[in-house]
C-alpha cells in the first residue's frame, strides 16, 4: 500500500505525520512525501518517507498512483498554503481515486462543523489509526 503524504511550507506537519506512520504501520507499507517545495519534501524523507518529490507536476502525477492521501484539509483547496497548493495540485488530490484522511486545521479558511477543536496532535493521532486500519486491512493475512 502506498502512502502519500503531502504538505508544504516548512513541511512540519507533514514530518509529524511521517513520523507517526512509521512508527504505527509495517514495512510493506510505503510512505510517499510529496511537497509543494523542496524543503517540505526534505523534512518529511528526513522523517522516515521511503521516497519524495516536490512541486505541482510531482503532487498531480502521484495522486493517482496512491491508495491513500493525507495531509491538513488544505491540500483540496486551490491557493492554500499562501499560495503554494495550486489549484492543478487540489484538483488532481481532490479527483484522484485514492482514499482521502485530511486533518481539519482551519488555516485555509474552510471549517468543518461537527469537528472536535483539538490540538493538532490529537487530529494527527486521528488520522493515523484511519490510516492504520486501511493498511491493515489491505495486507490482512500477509502481516
Amino acid at each position: 500500500m502506498r502512502i502519500a503524504v503531502v504538505d508544504g511550507q516548512g513541511g512540519g506537519i507533514g514530518k509529524a505525520i511521517v513520523e507517526r506512520l512509521k512508527r504505527e504501520l509495517p514495512d510493506k507499507a510505503e510512505i510517499v512525501a510529496l511537497g509543494t517545495n523542496a524543503a517540505a519534501t526534505s523534512i518529511m524523507l528526513k522523517a522516515g518517507a521511503g521516497e519524495g518529490a516536490s512541486g505541482e507536476n510531482a503532487i498531480v502525477y502521484n495522486s493517482s498512483r496512491v491508495d491513500v492521501i493525507t495531509g491538513v484539509i488544505g491540500i483540496i483547496v486551490a491557493n492554500s498554503m499562501m499560495g503554494e497548493l495550486t489549484p492543478a495540485m487540489a484538483k488532481a488530490i481532490g479527483e484522484s481515486d485514492a482514499r482521502k484522511v485530511l486533518i481539519p486545521l482551519n488555516r485555509c479558511g474552510v471549517e468543518v462543523v461537527g469537528v472536535k477543536n483539538e490540538p493538532l496532535p490529537h487530529h494527527i493521532d486521528s488520522a493515523v489509526e484511519i490510516i492504520k486500519s486501511y493498511v491493515i486491512e489491505a495486507y490482512k493475512g500477509s502481516l
